[in-house]
């Protein structure tokens, strides 16, 4: 591949192409282990709810986009796709020829997001810096449980585009937070939200929600491994509580879906 510039960049086998400079890696990423657990996890359903509402609400800002824009189009980007579950069920649910752009800064998570539809497109990038998109490229931006880049979010954004942005809520995981130590969710985190997007974006809408899973030991481990707690999980042994936990175990899954469009 190349660009108007001369600078050429290599595909991977696996299907996806590694922007970062110098191929460099950026601390924190999804390591291969993080990635097969959020698979496992994902793949069972456990967040399928939360699925079907972002493809929901893209759907409603791709109507919004081909009233006020002529039927212009541009593509679904996720910055922090991971596996790019979340953007294989926006696309299937959008008419066919939109194509998605994967945005994530771990190898093992693009290789998944390369295989999750046939019509994504994945890219290694630093989702804190600039991002490898053309200026209003983006009919919709993605961010579920990810890094916040709001200056850049709002440069990649189209006119009439919509940011949908999934966090956790305070109770999410409540039964694992308590019974294995794992990290909680700041209470301040719609504030925080806020202010990560202020002056860029205005928020237009909130959806909660809320279900309960069943989860055996597995799905518990998966659940562990695959989010921010992995890594004091890990260190400080908290996986071996795991086999001390009720099976199945009811467990608690509570997010907020925020839309969001360009501040005027």
């Amino acid at each position: 591949m190349g660009c108007p510039q001369g600078h050429s960049f290599d595909v991977a086998r696996q299907g996806y192409v590694n922007l970062l400079p110098g191929g460099r890696s950026v601390p924190g990423g999804d390591t291969p282990d993080m990635v097969d657990a959020r698979d496992a996890f994902l793949a069972a359903g456990h967040f399928a709810p939360v699925a079907a509402a972002l493809a929901e609400e893209a759907q409603a800002g791709t109507r919004a986009m081909i009233r006020t824009a002529a039927g212009e189009t541009g593509c679904v980007a996720e910055a922090g796709a991971g596996t790019g579950y979340y953007l294989a069920t926006v696309l299937d649910a959008l008419p066919a020829g939109w194509p998605g752009l994967a945005l994530d800064a771990s190898k093992a998570a693009l290789r998944r997001a390369a295989r999750a539809h046939p019509r994504i497109g994945a890219v290694g990038c630093d989702v804190w810096h600039s991002l490898p998109v053309a200026d209003q490229a983006a009919a919709i931006v993605l961010n579920v449980f990810a890094p916040r880049n709001g200056a850049e979010f709002r440069r990649i954004l189209a006119p009439g585009g919509r940011l949908l942005v999934v966090t956790p809520n305070p109770g999410h995981l409540r039964e694992l937070v308590a019974g294995l130590g794992l990290l909680t969710v700041d209470e301040d985190k719609p504030g925080r939200l806020a202010r990560s997007l202020d002056p860029w974006f205005r928020r237009v809408a909130t959806r909660e929600i809320t279900t309960t899973r069943p989860l055996t030991r597995a799905g518990i481990r998966a659940a562990v491994l695959m989010g921010p707690s992995a890594w004091q999980a890990v260190a400080r042994g908290r996986l071996a509580g795991i086999g001390g936990l009720p099976e199945p175990l009811p467990v608690t899954l509570s997010v907020t879906l925020s839309t969001w469009t360009a501040a005027r």
